[in-house]
């Protein structure tokens, strides 16, 4: 049986989920002897939520990273990506706190997630782990496009006209709409990720490069910096990977020449890693969608209102007791199931309790509801446990 299937079956309340979660928490520091941080988004969130990387993770993340007393931190980090700048933002908090960092990619951390790995000493993946490439994202006049793309297009017209020795009338349009202000952005946006990625390479990736495996000779800073370079250029070539989704596996690392570390090699550590991860997507089923955690604390970010699975009515304001009317899937048959929060209350005029073990069986057609997702959900946003 595997992890996902194992934790389904037990029927997790949002309590159990979280205790558990600790637990693998705890368990990761065991094994790797530092402390462990999570910064933990969505990747497929709900009602378009804020799941990427901005301003407002400054305060919770530097939060959680007040809890941490050791000099030494692994930073589980799943993220679709986000703003560069904050995440230049985060990087001074964790550096300015720790001698050495490790960052565990147990899912996905792509865009602005991978230029945040990159400040790592030591970048742990599995063969499943992605990250993406970081050519800048612009938005301009209505449109999302990479900045590197941008560049290329206009260089292509730049070499066409050169080598004509005359503009295709066909791309007058298009230059009419370009200002030299919007290339100088493009400039300056992959600049800027591509200036990050060099500099924390040099100074944090390679900072115990000393010497190359080949030939036993000393690593020089010129080397570091050329090396750097090489990747960073590598991971915003826009050209290279054709679209910004893409995931950039560990074999694809590799042929860059940059050392990840594989911890599925580790069976323990990958156990536990694994467990956490899956632990997290389950959380990520509430209406959380950002989590910033250590082993001992955590920060939610959730939907201000609680979203019912399919078939249920919309939940009224958070009250104790909650009544809402559940509509069976498969009849259509309606009943009042009352949930109490923290503490039991009497049953309301024709409600039924919510279920024990979270199965709902329709009284006209006999079928069942699993509604272990809706006792997730409201735990998750009050904070209370269903009795």
């Amino acid at each position: 049986m595997g992890v996902y299937s194992e934790y389904l079956g037990q029927q997790l309340s949002f309590e159990r989920l979280s205790s558990e979660r600790k637990a693998q928490l705890k368990r990761i520091s065991a094994l790797r002897g530092r402390d462990v941080i999570v910064y933990a988004s969505d990747i497929t969130p709900k009602n378009n939520c804020p799941n990427s990387i901005d301003h407002s993770d400054l305060l919770p993340f530097n939060d959680q990273l007040s809890v941490l007393t050791g000099s030494e931190v692994d930073i589980i980090l799943q993220t679709p990506g986000g703003f560069a700048e904050v995440v230049e933002d985060l990087v001074k908090l964790v550096r300015s706190r720790f001698e050495k960092v490790g960052i565990i990619v147990p899912g996905v951390a792509y865009s602005a997630g991978t230029i945040f790995t990159m400040a790592a000493d030591e970048i742990l993946m599995c063969p499943t782990s992605s990250l993406g490439p970081i050519d800048a994202q612009i938005f301009s006049k209505g449109k999302r496009f990479s900045a590197d793309a941008f560049l290329e297009g206009i260089k292509k017209i730049k070499n066409e006209a050169e080598a004509a020795n005359k503009l295709n009338i066909a791309y007058i349009p298009i230059l009419q709409n370009i200002s030299p202000g919007e290339i100088q952005h493009c400039e300056n946006a992959q600049n800027f990720s591509r200036t990050l990625v060099t500099n924390w390479l040099k100074q944090y990736k390679f900072k115990f490069w000393d010497t190359h495996s080949s030939n036993g000779a000393a690593v020089t800073d010129g080397e570091k910096e050329l090396r750097a370079e090489e990747i960073a250029s590598a991971l915003c070539n826009q050209g290279r990977w054709l679209t910004h989704g893409r995931s950039i596996k560990l074999q694809d690392l590799t042929e860059l020449r940059l050392q990840i570390t594989d911890y599925s090699k580790d069976s323990e550590l990958y156990d536990a890693v694994n467990r956490y991860h899956t632990l997290l997507q389950m959380s990520f089923e509430t209406n959380i969608y950002k989590i910033y955690e250590t082993a001992t604390s955590q920060i939610y970010r959730s939907q201000n209102a609680a979203m019912p699975p399919m078939g249920m009515g919309a939940l009224p304001v958070i009250l104790t007791p909650l009544l809402f009317e559940f509509a069976c899937e498969k009849c259509k048959t309606t009943r009042i199931i009352q949930i109490n929060l923290g503490q039991d209350a009497p049953l309301a005029n024709g409600a039924i309790p919510f279920p024990a073990n979270n199965i709902y069986r329709c009284r006209s057609c006999n079928s069942e509801s699993n509604l272990l997702g809706l006792r997730q959900q409201i735990e998750a946003q009050t904070g209370k446990k269903i009795v």
